[in-house]
């Protein structure tokens, strides 16, 4: 009697290519957010073009993004362009309901976007105001245009180091006095603080307890 014919082995998968698996595929760290332009048909809104006519150079880019327009303006005419802002009758945004920052360190022509959400109370109307700006250069202050950028504006300089000038009150908000750095930039050690500036964190918090008890003394 012949012999049962042998079931064929099952095929081994593939092996990954050695080339891939030592050298995975890396991605460039981003350096901003697209910023996109409105559409084809979609126009800005007129106080925007009346901003644009009022203050030479004020507006650097118009951006559109999911129902929200946004004005990129230099660090050079913010406060123009807020006084406008405010002050023209198409505009009137009279609140200033936000004020924040993020880090892109890629970038070479400021690693910092400062955001301004801006609300008119009266024409129920929205704006976002941007500038980019380097880690020492200065950004005026907005407190006496919306005096609601105070807190936000202290936020932001504790926490990402954003160099605010004019502020009437400009300290940390959220972070002890004494601490070392602006956490939420992205280039702040995830150990924390006394990496950043001491070698070993237990000096930095030996330096603390010791200004502590002088103070009680």
């Amino acid at each position: 009697m012949a012999d049962a014919p042998k079931a064929p082995e099952p095929a081994k998968p593939a092996a990954p290519a050695a080339a891939h698996a030592a050298h995975p595929p890396t991605v460039a760290p981003p350096s901003g957010p697209p910023d996109p332009p409105p559409p084809a048909g979609v126009e800005p809104p007129a106080f925007i073009a009346s901003l644009e006519r009022a203050v030479s150079g004020a507006v650097s880019q118009i951006s559109f993004f999911v129902g929200d327009w946004t004005i990129i303006v230099p660090v050079s005419r913010l406060l123009d362009v807020a006084r406008h802002l405010r002050d023209a009758p198409d505009a009137k945004f009279d609140y200033c309901s936000d004020l924040t920052a993020s880090d892109w360190p890629p970038r070479t022509e400021g690693r910092f976007d400062v955001v301004y959400c801006l609300y008119s109370t009266t024409l129920r109307q929205r704006i976002r105001v941007k500038v980019k700006a380097s880690e020492t250069q200065p950004v005026p202050s907005v407190t006496g245009i919306w005096p609601a950028a105070n807190w936000f504006e202290r936020e932001v300089w504790d926490l990402f180091g954003v160099n605010f000038t004019g502020h009437p009150d400009r300290r940390r908000i959220l972070m002890p006095e004494d601490w070392q750095g602006h956490p939420q930039r992205k280039d702040y050690p995830l150990e924390g603080p006394g990496e950043l500036l001491m070698e070993n964190p237990i000096d930095w918090l030996k330096l603390r307890q010791a200004r502590e008890e002088a103070d009680i003394e």
